[in-house]
């Protein structure tokens, strides 16, 4: 992934609760996903997830994170979602799961 993001954050309150997904979005963890827009995505944490510095359209920097899953048994299908985009994480392989 490259730097660019089309939203970036600088309020402490969103940056912790980005530090929380990481903490919820471990190497291989099968998990789905609740969007915002009301969607879901599942799959399997392919790496664990960071918390990074990245810069807007305009030039402006600040923080932002995004996890890349995949689904079990095959390499063709993948998916990267913003930490912005996640509204809850349901943990398929064990009964924790977190409202983001």
């Amino acid at each position: 992934m490259g730097r660019q993001a089309e939203h970036v954050y600088t309020d402490p309150p969103t940056i912790a609760r980005f530090n929380t997904l990481v903490e919820h979005l471990q190497n291989g963890a099968r998990v789905r996903l609740h969007l915002v827009d009301g969607s879901t995505c599942e799959g399997v944490v392919a790496a664990r997830p960071t918390v990074q510095e990245f810069f807007d359209g305009d030039g402006n920097e600040g923080t932002h994170g995004v996890v890349h899953l995949e689904q079990l048994g095959t390499s063709e299908w993948k998916r990267y979602v913003w930490f912005d985009q996640i509204a809850r994480i349901e943990h398929l392989d064990s009964d924790a799961s977190l409202r983001a």
